[in-house]
């Protein structure tokens, strides 16, 4: 195979491993330093369980009420590099043993493109304004899942892609009860299913 061949393989295999791994370290990251202290680290704790979710809640106000509460939509803006510095670790140790950083460019790119669209697509969730993303059909989904999140903080950790949902059995993709979820185009219905003769197989839950 030729340099130049190897090289676009490595990219590629890189972007595919760390589209895969973004998923993993997203579930990590917000199953257990996003929902619970970590030690005496609890800044993620605070700003996501007990800021984010006290505001935004499965209800009518998972969509934002008070305009002073956009900041608590996205993570601080220093996430960001951080937390793609973090996923490149075991890419650029890989990188190293191979003689070659292919594999890290790769995966650089698909965690940034990742982390990019966490915040744009959380946000949009949350502050929807008929965006042209908001009227695709993988959104809607996503949406769904991400609002159950709300409902059950300990399911559904995943924003982008939820391929560590479905691995690790936390996936969930209706409401075990009825509750009063929010209404809109981008929406979609997550109430239990209803039996074939009519009737739910749960009760009512505000």
């Amino acid at each position: 195979m030729a340099t130049w061949q190897q090289f676009l393989f490595w990219v590629s295999a890189g972007f595919a491993l760390g589209t895969v791994y973004a998923s993993l370290f997203e579930w990590t990251l917000h199953r257990y330093f996003m929902h619970q202290p970590v030690g005496r680290f609890d800044y993620a704790f605070k700003a996501h369980a007990i800021v984010h979710h006290n505001v935004f809640k499965a209800d009518h106000t998972y969509h934002l009420i008070h305009e002073k509460d956009k900041y608590t939509i996205p993570m601080a803006w220093w996430n960001g590099p951080l937390l793609i510095a973090l996923t490149q670790l075991p890419f650029a140790i890989a990188g190293a043993c191979m003689g070659s950083f292919a594999i890290l460019y790769g995966s650089l790119v698909a965690c940034t493109v990742y982390y990019a669209a966490y915040e744009y697509m959380h946000w949009c969730m949350h502050l929807p304004k008929k965006r042209n993303i908001e009227r695709s059909g993988i959104f809607f989904r996503l949406n769904g899942h991400h609002l159950l999140h709300h409902r059950y903080m300990h399911k559904n950790f995943n924003v982008v892609l939820p391929i560590a949902d479905l691995c690790l059995g936390t996936l969930l993709l209706r409401s075990k009860v009825s509750f009063a979820q929010p209404r809109g185009p981008s929406v979609p219905d997550v109430q239990p299913r209803i039996k074939p003769d009519g009737a739910t197989p749960v009760t009512w839950a505000a």
